[in-house]
């Protein structure tokens, strides 16, 4: 009996492919990149000083792009590739015809779909790391870094990890989404970078409000609702185990939120907004990799904890442990990330579910949490040695952090352009980039009378 014309099969739908997973892949694909693009972009650009917003936003973009081009040069290859060494795969591009065409390596999908589904994540981890750089860091050497990190760092966690043949993959390491691979590994690189690279202006440090609350909350959104692809995008089928990745984060994520709040009620006098937000992301983060493999129960427990840990290594640990007030972390990704991300891991190792697990991993035994732990010790280990010599390394070709110069002026001394054209600020600091023409270019009568796109001439 024939299939029916939309079921048969040919060239461009070959009788491995599944329509439905295909979609749902490069759907979930998207939701993530859109946390990035524009979520972390809007997110950074309006929780810093105005002077900043331009330079955090666009050091989210650059490194959207730029590892967009790695990860097909050689990235994915050295991630998901065939195996070099046992916790790294083989450089090569991942833009031969053939190969994109082809069956990945798990699910019903072409390598396409897979390069671009994972460029999504290694793309998030490098903007995350930035936020813990924000407001200081060399624009040039922040282009510098976003090549060799994702090179030298992320490559060798993620294949460890997430490619069948990675050396904690075998041992039976559960990351769902990338509680490891990604937050672990942002929130401990971020530090480590924020330690070489030096602290923010004694101003800022002191005084650092964001210049958009409700830009920030439009950003925080994306970033949330976007985690519906980041978990229910890996199992790479639409299954019932998506649907419940998706339920228990979110689940995870309103429960930190709201535990995050009550504490800075109680403790503080005041609903905080940051706050909020700062408990949104270490839900976020600390259901990210167990999401399909724990009950719902075990959501809301990890979302309590989610919401407390975290806020009490931030609100009191980090003010007494000089070592952690001597490095600043912009963004306290360390907390939100590295903390969070360990977490989770943990949690995982003890509320697994052995029927979810199944699903994708060995059945988890009384060892399941001593690999977890080695898992953690790993990712800590590789990202704080990797991250430690890049940024020796660049600082021997650009300097890490900005003049002071630089830092007292912000987005106009680096990139000649800012972020709000206010009435008055052009009478006291006028840009040397005016409008889409650029620098040093005349620009029409009509243009300066306040046309579209132009800037209105002040007496």
């Amino acid at each position: 009996m024939a299939l029916p014309l939309n079921l048969a099969t040919d060239e461009g739908s070959p009788d491995w492919l599944n329509k439905g997973d295909n979609a749902w892949q490069l759907t979930a694909a998207t939701l993530v990149g859109m946390q990035s693009v524009p979520g972390l972009v809007i997110l950074y650009g309006s929780i810093v000083k105005k002077k900043w917003a331009v330079n955090s936003a666009f050091m989210a973009l650059y490194a959207f792009a730029a590892v967009l081009i790695c990860w097909v040069g050689w990235g994915y290859q050295m991630a998901f590739g065939d195996k070099f060494i046992p916790f790294l795969g083989q450089p090569d591009v991942a833009l031969d015809e053939k190969f994109l065409l082809s069956r990945t390596f798990v699910g019903y999908l072409p390598n396409a779909t897979m390069v671009y589904f994972q460029f999504v994540f290694a793309a998030i981890t490098l903007i995350l790391i930035a936020g813990a750089l924000l407001g200081r860091m060399n624009f040039h050497a922040w282009m510098i870094f976003v090549p060799l990190w994702l090179t030298f760092s992320y490559t060798i966690t993620a294949y460890s990890i997430w490619c069948p043949t990675g050396w904690l993959a075998k041992k039976g390491i559960i990351d769902y989404s990338g509680g490891y691979v990604i937050h672990l590994s942002s929130g401990v690189a971020g530090f480590t970078a924020a330690f070489w690279v030096g602290p923010r202006a004694n101003k800022d440090r002191e005084r650092f409000p964001p210049n958009n609350i409700l830009l920030m909350l439009a950003g925080a959104g994306l970033l949330w609702m976007g985690w519906t692809g980041f978990n229910g995008g890996d199992p790479y089928t639409v299954s019932v185990d998506a649907s419940l990745a998706v339920l228990n984060t979110h689940v995870c994520t309103a429960t930190s939120l709201l535990v995050w709040l009550l504490l800075d009620i109680m403790f503080f006098g005041k609903p905080s907004v940051i706050g909020a937000i700062q408990g949104m992301i270490t839900g976020l983060v600390c259901i990210t990799p167990a999401a399909g493999v724990v009950q719902g129960w075990a959501a809301i427990i990890m979302g309590i904890l989610s919401g407390s840990i975290p806020w009490y290594t931030m609100m009191v640990l980090h003010k007494k442990i000089s070592f952690l007030k001597h490095v600043d972390d912009t963004m306290a990704i360390f907390h939100t990330h590295a903390i969070a991300g360990s977490l989770g891991g943990i949690l995982t190792g003890i509320f697994a579910e052995p029927k979810l697990c199944r699903i994708f991993y060995l059945v988890p035994g009384f060892k399941q949490l001593g690999v977890q732990l080695l898992g953690i010790l790993f990712v800590v280990f590789v990202n704080v040695i990797m991250t430690s010599i890049i940024c020796v390394l660049i600082r021997l070709v650009v300097p890490l952090r900005l003049s002071e110069e630089e830092l007292s002026t912000g987005d106009d001394a680096i990139h000649g352009e800012e972020a709000y054209a206010l009435w008055g600020d052009g009478e006291k600091y006028e840009s040397r980039h005016d409008s889409f023409y650029g620098a040093d270019q005349e620009i029409p009568h009509s243009t300066k009378s306040g046309g579209a796109g132009g800037q209105v001439e002040m007496a």
